[in-house]
This record gives structure tokens, C-alpha cells and sequence, in this order.
């Protein structure tokens, strides 16, 4: 374990377990009907990589980066689109895949911003949720783990680019 970890909050085989559950669950809620999934980057990328082998459904993949942190442990509120999406997503069923749910600052903007494309369904998926304090309110459709108000790293998500590669949840020294 690298030393700067404090803790692990979420083990590698309970975020698998609960991916499958999460992919089983998606897969019975479109019963079939294909599906655009739209991952915020970056950290979001793994999570939406083993999602996506546990949903059973015909599936197109769209990405988009937006950016609140920077080099921070704390979002700072401001939405800055730096990848836009590639393709419409008008009419189709679009689930939004994120690391974690924090502010609400950054699903709300994509909420605003996506239901212009008119989907004909849109939905969200987070990892974590830490929602302790939400800004702005915004509907998850499917959440992976509650977690405590700390900030964390592994499994995709990042300080300074640094510690995406855990296969665990953890927290900082």
C-alpha cells in the first residue's frame, strides 16, 4: 500500500461485486433497448469499463470532460467543459456514467445541458455518492457506495493525476 493511504475505504472485490449488481440492474431497467453511455472523464473511465461488461445490452459509448477540481481536494464550482460529446444523442436512452457524486455542481450541468439534445431517456450512474454538501440537487438513478465527506483516490479517481490505478477506494494522509 502506498504510504501517503490512510485507509481503504472500499475494497477491489466489493466494487466488482457491486458493479455486477449495478450492470444486472441497468440491463433489466432497458429490457433490451439499446443504450448510448456517456462517461464523464476522467474519472469515471474505469468505473464505465467494468460497467460495461456487466450490462447486457447494445451499447455506444460517448465521452465528455469537464473539470470543477483541478490540482484541488475541493471542487471549485466551476464547470469548464474541456471534450464535448462526438455524437447526437437525440432520441436515444442515455445513462451518464460519473465517479462520484460530491457538490451535485457537475450532474447538474450535464442534466442542463444534455436534456437540449433531447434524449428520449436520461438517467444518471455515480460510483460514490459523498453528498453531504449537495449544492445543487440532482437525481441518481444508480449509486455504487455511500461514502463518508472525504476526499478520495483510487479506482479512477485522482489527486494531481496521481493514484488513478488503485484497484481499491481510499483515502489520503
Amino acid at each position: 500500500m502506498d504510504k501517503n493511504i490512510s485507509q481503504i475505504l472500499i475494497s477491489e472485490s466489493a466494487i466488482i461485486e457491486r458493479i455486477k449488481e449495478l450492470g444486472k440492474k441497468i440491463s433489466l431497467d432497458y429490457q433490451g433497448e439499446p443504450l448510448t453511455v456517456i462517461c464523464i472523464l476522467k474519472g469515471a473511465f474505469i468505473f464505465l469499463a467494468d460497467l460495461l461488461r456487466n450490462i447486457s445490452l447494445h451499447t455506444s459509448v460517448e465521452f465528455i470532460q469537464v473539470s470543477s477540481y483541478g490540482e484541488k481536494t475541493e471542487s471549485s464550482g466551476k464547470i469548464k467543459i474541456i471534450q464535448n460529446l462526438s455524437e447526437s444523442i437525440c432520441n436515444k436512452n442515455v445513462l451518464v456514467v460519473d465517479d462520484i457524486l460530491d457538490s451535485g455542481l457537475t450532474l447538474s450541468y450535464m442534466k442542463e445541458l444534455l436534456i437540449l439534445e433531447r434524449p428520449k431517456t436520461l438517467k444518471f450512474c455515480v460510483l460514490l455518492n459523498k453528498s453531504k454538501d449537495i449544492i445543487r440537487e440532482t437525481e441518481v438513478d444508480y449509486i455504487g457506495f455511500e461514502i463518508p465527506d472525504r476526499f478520495v483516490v483510487g479506482y479512477g479517481l485522482d489527486y494531481a493525476e496521481q493514484y488513478r490505478g488503485l484497484p481499491y477506494i481510499a483515502t489520503l494522509e
